[in-house]
């Protein structure tokens, strides 16, 4: 069988300017993204700093069309425009005009394996720096409290902060984990971050959580993002939340009820404090929670609350 060459499923730009040690952010659509916490970072990273397109992978090759079929657009009596689905990395530059790159798209269907090679490939061909992920996660926290973040990485010392799941678990895979995995196995830094959002908000666009995203990877990288537009959004939809559970008791009752128990357990300094909020302990299940947000969430999600072009 002829060996297949990671470097076939992407096509690099020319004129790519000398990117020694900069970071390569990455958020691929497809995978748990609670509140969109990690698609609102990447598009508000790509519609406020200053990018262009350096490199491109094959998406005939990685995107199952049948499974989430692209729209194309019919006029009257012909087809107009088809939106073809695109995996890309770009050069973005932050508020100083430091440069750092941005892998977005569709989660590959296929090649899993190939393709975390061939990111592996075009990191090193684009100077070899951390790549760093970032998605949101449903966590039986309350909105009302600062939310926390799940740190992992192929290094502890890339790790910003006590780890917080539990010792050892297994959970579906995603294409994003296993370059990460693949990443650590090589000998490269590479870390993710999973922004816990309340669990009652995991199918709405909360702004919030991907603001708390933005932070740890400012902090991580040392980057100046821009961030006006999404703290806007934050507290715009933040604004929704708490008139919405002002209006309905029950709802209200259960919020606090989340409240101290968060509370609780933060004030508790005990050992495996932030392993029980991430097991639920004693919260409120996600069905119980969502027979009273079900029109909650609908008119969220309906909102489309997503921060503004600047």
């Amino acid at each position: 069988m002829m060996e297949r060459d990671p470097e076939d499923l992407y096509e690099l730009g020319a004129d790519v300017p000398d990117l020694d040690g900069v970071a390569m952010l990455h958020h691929l659509e497809g995978f748990m993204d609670a509140g969109a916490a990690g698609r609102l970072l990447a598009d508000h990273l790509s519609t406020v700093c200053e990018s262009e397109t350096i490199a491109t992978f094959d998406v005939d090759r990685l995107i199952d069309y049948r499974s989430r079929r692209p729209m194309m657009t019919y006029s009257t009596d012909h087809w107009e425009d088809y939106e073809r689905p695109e995996l890309a990395v770009r050069l973005l530059k932050d508020l100083s005009g430091a440069p750092f790159l941005l892998l977005s798209g569709p989660e590959p269907d296929h090649e899993w394996e190939l393709f975390a090679a061939a990111v592996q490939s075009l990191s090193a061909r684009l100077g070899g720096g951390p790549l760093i992920g970032f998605h949101g996660i449903p966590m039986g926290v309350p909105h009302t409290r600062p939310l926390g973040v799940i740190s992992h990485g192929t290094r502890p010392e890339l790790i910003d902060g006590r780890q917080q799941m539990p010792s050892k678990l297994q959970v579906p895979g995603s294409a994003a984990a296993l370059l990460e995995l693949r990443l650590g196995q090589a000998g490269r830094d590479a870390l993710g971050f999973a922004v816990n959002v309340p669990h009652y908000l995991a199918q709405a666009v909360y702004p919030e959580a991907a603001v708390t995203l933005l932070d740890k990877v400012c902090a991580a990288t040392g980057l100046d993002l821009p961030s006006d537009a999404l703290r806007l959004a934050a507290d715009r939809t933040n604004s929704e939340i708490d008139r919405q559970v002002a209006e309905s008791s029950e709802v209200a009752e259960l919020v606090t009820a989340l409240e101290r128990q968060y509370d609780s357990l933060a004030e508790s300094g005990t050992e495996g404090a932030e392993d029980s909020l991430l097991d639920g302990e004693q919260m409120p299940t996600a069905d119980e929670l969502a027979a009273q947000f079900e029109r909650f969430l609908a008119e969220q999600q309906g909102r489309g609350d997503t921060p503004p072009d600047r």
